[in-house]
């Protein structure tokens, strides 16, 4: 019987650094989407207490132990690198772990590649570290997160993986070019 071996959308492929900016796949573990019913704001509140935040507020997100719980959309969230607790029938959980490709881009040209994608001010002062969008990158659904100063955490679907890739490599390397 054959055996499966979980691998991220792009295993095996190196940092890429282009100056001192860094685009590198982060394997983010465990990504659960929460849903949260109707009028069940305390009890969903009181589920999350244990692993140190509670529900993100619109366009925010929250780090805790390793973990991290990030707004995804109206009433919902991603619970990223730890599993979920019981949440009973306070919020639709689904385990999404293997539909989603993580990636983290850091460094001084970050803000800049990925506005030539993005339809947003990513610059620090209108988009601040704990920020977190839903918006596009190019033509593929993101879920953009300001992690530093310059740095973002970028998730988009797996199957989109090498796409966007290539879509960041390209304006880094435009970026270089035209710096030289």
């Amino acid at each position: 019987m054959p055996e499966l071996i979980a691998k991220t959308a792009l295993a095996g492929k190196k940092p890429l650094v282009v100056g001192t900016t860094t685009l590198a796949e982060v394997d983010a573990g465990v990504i659960t989407s929460i849903a949260r019913f109707p009028g069940q704001g305390d009890a969903l509140e009181k589920a999350l207490h244990p692993l140190g935040f509670g529900f993100p507020t619109p366009n925010s997100f929250a780090e805790a132990a390793g973990a991290l719980l990030a707004w995804s959309g109206r009433e919902q969230a991603l619970l990223i690198g730890t599993d979920c607790p019981d949440l009973a029938n306070a919020a639709a959980v689904t385990d999404q772990s293997g539909g989603w490709v993580t990636l983290s881009l850091t460094g001084p040209m970050a803000a800049d590649a990925l506005m030539r994608y993005v339809p947003l001010d990513l610059r620090l002062a209108h988009f601040p570290v704990g920020t977190a969008v839903r918006a596009p990158l190019y033509h593929m659904a993101m879920l953009l997160l300001r992690v530093a100063e310059d740095g973002f955490r970028l998730m988009t679907f797996r199957s989109m993986a090498r796409t966007a890739w290539h879509e960041i490599e390209v304006a880094l390397k435009t970026l270089a070019a035209r710096a030289a």
